[in-house]
């Protein structure tokens, strides 16, 4: 099949939509399959086979060219992600000053009017089989429509839930107001609700769409994601830090729960320290001013975003991962740390009881309490982790493998290829 894969942010490191444009495409050209992906900065790497196209954002809320991934940024660009001088004036770049001024988030809409015009263009010669859209949803998506192709989307959870949990504590009243207006909830259901079909990564967030976007449920097929298990995989030499818990994630982002999570050291009874990876060069103050009140300075450790290998390593020196979500679409760190081997505490946020099932300890959210109670549990009991971590990289080899979501994806795309014809 001919296929194009639409991300408005590709790279891996800027979260789970990266890995999902990533690993698929990786896993399509594989299974013999043509794709094409169009993607807004930071732009994923180079993959061979997969023909990438780029294209310019202003993206004001990153500050102009902090998305680039160091290589060239396609026509219309000035190698930063941002439009040349030239295109800063073009009217969808007017058009995502204003709404950053505004306190609307702009990045999805503007991305999906470009890339309306780039796939026009790109379908008179490729004729393409699909686009598939990720998480995006915006306007452009449907005078795409009218291409002669069928178009699909993928959601890994509706933006309701992000807006909702942006209330989470420690959020100050006028960064609650804002999340009133900063989320394009309308926009985003009202185009699910038109296209052929959606696509998900879980259960849970098949119910959550379903119901905030009012999308049928019978227009929603449910495609587990995978983990690379090749990659992310047990130490070979077994050395594990004693008492060291390693979380990864994103600290700005309240639905991940980090606050549960760091209350929870404040009340765990055995030698334990936690390190977090997270996904930004900086500590938020929020987070600095929690540790320094909890009183556990010497017990948290950080380090920015790294590299798979990097953070592969780093899995292999924890005796246990933490992953205490509000909600999860999917819930990669808990399935990648899995994967390696670790044993695993995730709080029953959407679909992280689907992902753990029963090779890792669930708790219930908001609860630092039983977080803490899992984690003595896990760190004194040696042959409790061996087993939960055997389990767990069972699991992730027998039951979430790319190959296995790629052939699914790929039935859909024939199911919808077909309706169309």
């Amino acid at each position: 099949m001919r296929i194009c894969l639409l991300t408005y942010r590709g790279n891996p490191f800027c979260g789970g939509q990266g890995v999902y444009v990533d690993a698929l495409s990786r896993e399509l050209v594989r299974q013999g399959h043509t794709v094409h992906v169009v993607s807004g900065p930071p732009y994923p790497p180079r993959v061979p086979g997969v023909t990438l196209h780029r294209l310019p954002a202003l993206a004001l809320h990153l500050g102009d060219g902090r998305a680039d991934d160091g290589n060239d940024g396609g026509a219309g660009s000035n190698g930063t992600g941002a439009p040349g001088p030239l295109g800063q004036l073009a009217p969808i770049a007017l058009y995502e000053r204003a709404a950053f001024l505004a306190g609307i988030f702009p990045e999805m809409t503007a991305f999906s009017l470009r890339a309306f015009y780039k796939v026009r263009g790109l379908q008179r010669r490729e004729r393409f089989d699909v686009i598939h859209d990720n998480q995006s949803l915006g306007w452009g998506l449907l005078p795409m429509g009218r291409l002669g192709v069928p178009v699909i989307a993928t959601i890994h959870h509706p933006l309701t839930v992000d807006r909702r949990r942006g209330f989470e504590p420690p959020t100050s009243f006028r960064q609650q107001l804002s999340r009133l207006l900063f989320y394009p909830i309308p926009m985003q259901g009202h185009v699910a609700r038109r296209l052929k079909r959606i696509v998900t990564v879980s259960h849970a967030s098949a119910e959550a769409i379903a119901a905030d976007f009012r999308v049928a449920p019978g227009r929603i097929r449910v495609i587990h994601n995978g983990v690379d298990t090749a990659r992310f995989r047990p130490p070979s030499n077994g050395s594990r830090v004693a008492g060291r818990v390693i979380y990864v994630g994103n600290l700005e982002d309240r639905n991940k729960g980090v606050v549960y999570l760091l209350r929870a050291m404040a009340l765990v009874r055995r030698p334990a320290h936690l390190l977090v990876v997270g996904s930004g060069g900086t500590v938020p103050q929020w987070v600095r001013r929690e540790i320094a009140g909890l009183g556990i300075e010497g017990r948290v450790r950080f380090e920015a975003q790294l590299p798979p290998g990097a953070l592969v390593e780093r899995y292999g020196t924890a005796e246990a991962a933490v992953s205490p979500s509000l909600f999860e679409g999917f819930g990669f760190p808990a399935a990648e740390a899995m994967a390696c081997g670790l044993p695993l505490v995730a709080a029953r946020g959407g679909a992280l009881p689907e992902v753990v099932g029963d090779a890792g300890l669930l708790v219930p959210t908001r609860d630092p309490a039983a977080i803490a109670r899992a984690l003595d549990i896990l760190l004194g009991d040696g042959e409790l982790r061996a087993r939960l971590g055997r389990a767990a990289r069972s699991r992730m080899v027998e039951k979430f493998r790319w190959e296995r979501a790629a052939r699914e994806l790929v039935q859909v795309y024939e199911e919808v290829r077909d309706a169309h014809r």
